[in-house]
């Protein structure tokens, strides 16, 4: 009788547990104003934007392979959304982050360590923080491990930047 209620339980909570860690993408929601969570269309860069956006990063981002950079953000997708507008959760929306000075994003509570970080957010801050958050700032809220593997972290980076930043204009 034990057995079959705990495998009851495991039965619940191992779907939201699995939708967690890399169900549905939350990217592309975004509460309206009656307080409600809409989904909203997917920005479709063509080719030439998505190399326009890449240009933008120091050249090693710039061969990075954008379909291991989706995958590696799975881990990131239970916490952080990447669509304009979308919802802050554990971790802030991450649309614009490329420029924006470290735990300044409004309406967002940061720990006092990133709001006192002093940097502002680029391809190469975001591969220091990606290796391992907490050997940069050990008071971070953020529970990320980190991510050792360097080509994983330019491709995640180079994923960030098409996924985050507004289309270029052709």
């Amino acid at each position: 009788m034990i057995r079959t209620l705990a495998a009851l339980g495991l039965a619940a909570i191992l779907p939201l547990t699995l939708a967690a860690c890399g169900g549905p993408s939350p990217s592309n929601t975004a509460a309206n104003s009656g307080g409600t969570t809409t989904t909203t269309a997917p920005v479709t860069l063509t080719d030439a934007q998505k190399k326009a956006l890449l240009a933008d990063l120091p050249a090693a981002y710039q061969a990075a392979d954008l379909s291991n950079g989706e995958a590696k953000f799975a881990v990131c997708r239970s916490c952080h959304t990447t669509a304009q507008g979308g919802d802050d959760m554990t971790g802030p929306n991450l649309f614009g982050i490329f420029g924006r000075k470290a735990g300044s994003k409004a309406g967002f509570t940061y720990s006092d360590d990133l709001k006192n970080a002093g940097w502002t957010w680029d391809a190469g801050e975001l591969d220091k923080w990606i290796t391992n958050p907490h050997a940069l700032l050990a008071g971070t809220k953020m529970t990320f491990i980190g991510m050792p593997d360097a080509t994983d972290r330019r491709d995640l980076i180079a994923f960030l930047k098409v996924q985050t930043s507004p289309p270029p204009k052709s």
